[in-house]
């Protein structure tokens, strides 16, 4: 089978589909979304990534945190998980090397309020070190210092967030701010960081530190975690190692005994929700390729219909000398022609959807040209297929009966 013959079969299969345009754009339904909806659901799964993998190192550089609870997966194997203390944090700002800052952290959530404006906000107690650990700038002002977070008093540093929503988008350096029952006074104003892959505004926040946040709005001594930032990349595995050896000795942890803590860099959590996201996006893209397979049934049974249809066509060309092989190839590349078709439409309508869909959720648009490829392939391989039978009945044609057919 030369070139020209499949030419001459490609452009004998655009007029046959062309002739009847309504079935055939009725029959490539099932390719055309198999393969928009395989592209969709993958290009926006990576866009996904792509932003955790952003957020994640946008909370620091070579950022390492110890949290209380049980490093292991499911419930605890004790009573409540017993938080930090201060002697854990003195302990690792004792032994730890090759770091650039170190910072124990709470959170509660608290209403923010200046004059008649409030906005509900998060509030963190930290150490100066934090801004440091978690590589966030000030826009306006500066941190507090040691001497504030060891006095207790109540300063802080806010977001861009509260500046525009509390301050009508005047400096607020200075300016009292009530969180609760107390109020603080603005030190500075964070860079904005924008929203977090799981949609939160980190820019609605409030910083100020710990001792004042424990003793005034906490209630308690808790420390939810401790943040630290190796000096280099190379660094991690020695201070998560290290970590986890002071802890053990300053929580007094038994030999034998399960640690009631967890120490994880970020590479560690970016590889654990990235691989739940491409866990998810397969299944979906899976479920997805199912109408491929359905719209391969129909590719079939459209083709069956149309050799049904031209039975004394094809009778004519085996009696004027055609060769059976010839007629099998005719109505395989009718099929994939078909199926390439149905897959170009369905990759143009992907692209498409994975567009809108990126802008409406904030994310990177990032595609995948293998994923692409795969499915425009794939396509050609269902038309392969599916057209296979209805083209070998079409060959398989006595050219008497044929003939006969009316």
């Amino acid at each position: 089978m030369n070139d020209t013959m499949v030419w001459e079969s490609v452009k004998l299969a655009i007029r046959t589909i062309s002739r009847n345009l309504l079935r055939s754009i009725l029959t490539l339904l099932g390719i055309v979304i198999g393969v928009a909806a395989v592209i969709a659901l993958v290009t926006i799964g990576n866009g996904t990534q792509a932003k955790v993998t952003s957020d994640l190192s946008s909370l620091g550089t070579n950022l390492v945190i110890a949290r209380p609870g049980s490093p292991q997966p499911g419930p605890p194997s004790g009573n409540e998980a017993r938080s930090f203390a201060q002697r854990d944090v003195d302990a690792l700002k004792q032994g730890l090397k090759n770091i650039r800052g170190l910072s124990p952290t709470s959170t509660k959530s608290a209403k923010a309020v200046v004059g008649t404006s409030s906005e509900t906000t998060t509030v963190t107690g930290a150490e100066p070190d934090y801004f440091t650990v978690q590589d966030w700038g000030f826009s306006e002002g500066s941190s507090f210092t040691d001497n504030d977070a060891r006095s207790g008093i109540s300063v802080c540093a806010i977001g861009q967030t509260l500046k525009t929503d509390l301050f009508n988008g005047q400096s607020p350096i200075g300016e009292p701010l009530r969180l609760g029952n107390f109020t603080c006074t603005v030190t500075g104003v964070l860079e904005a960081k924008g929203q977090s892959a799981f949609g939160t505004d980190q820019d609605n926040t409030v910083v100020m530190p710990l001792r004042a946040f424990q003793r005034k709005l906490a209630g308690n001594q808790r420390i939810a975690n401790i943040a630290v930032s190796a000096a280099t990349q190379a660094d991690i595995a020695g201070v998560v190692d290290s970590m986890t050896a002071i802890l053990h000795d300053s929580r007094r942890i038994g030999d034998g005994q399960e640690d009631d803590f967890s120490v994880r860099d970020m590479s560690t959590l970016s590889a654990m929700l990235t691989s739940t996201t491409t866990v998810m996006t397969g299944l979906l893209a899976a479920v997805a390729a199912v109408s491929l397979v359905v719209g391969g049934i129909g590719i079939m049974n459209i083709m069956l219909v149309s050799v049904t249809e031209r039975t004394r066509e094809i009778g004519i060309r085996l009696a004027i000398g055609a060769l059976a092989n010839q007629v099998l190839t005719q109505f395989l590349v009718e099929a994939v022609v078909l199926c390439l078709l149905g897959g170009l439409l369905g990759i143009s309508l992907g692209l498409s959807i994975a567009f809108i869909g990126t802008l409406a959720l904030s994310i990177p648009f990032v595609v995948a040209p293998g994923i692409i490829a795969l499915s425009f392939g794939f396509s050609g391989l269902i038309g392969l297929v599916f057209g296979y039978f209805p083209a070998r009945r079409a060959a398989s044609l006595d050219p008497i009966d044929a003939l006969r057919h009316e």
